[in-house]
């Protein structure tokens, strides 16, 4: 099968910086997008930013000028730098990857939408 794991997340206070790395682990021949989630308490999870497999990036409005996404898809890997972190950017972190394209022994290809475990970022003020 296929698995994302995260690292990076942890405590930080207001205006310091934090790096999400995110590995995409199995049989895999493509993956279409890659990119980050979040979810802060008692709010519903939202996009922080997307990478495609042709490069195209969007971000979240809130975190535009401070975040910057970044992706190998030779290593499956994506990875998110967070500047000028704000208290409101406190949340669990979530990779995703999106249309994973995988094999197992004996099935056909398959395709799959990914999510890692998440990984907590909280920003002090």
């Amino acid at each position: 099968q296929v698995q994302l794991v995260e690292s990076g997340g942890g405590s930080v206070q207001a205006g310091g910086s934090l790096r999400l790395s995110c590995a995409a682990s199995g049989s895999i021949f493509s993956i279409n997008t890659m990119g980050w989630y979040r979810q802060a308490p008692g709010k519903q999870r939202e996009l922080v930013a997307l990478v495609s497999s042709a490069g195209t990036i969007n971000y979240a409005d809130s975190v535009k000028g401070r975040f910057t996404i970044s992706r190998d898809s030779a290593k499956n890997t994506v990875s998110l730098q967070m500047n000028s972190l704000k208290p409101e950017d406190t949340a669990v972190y979530y990779c995703n990857a999106d249309r994973v394209g995988f094999v197992t022994p004996g099935q056909a290809p398959r395709f799959l939408e990914v999510w890692g475990q998440g990984t907590l970022v909280t920003v002090s003020s």
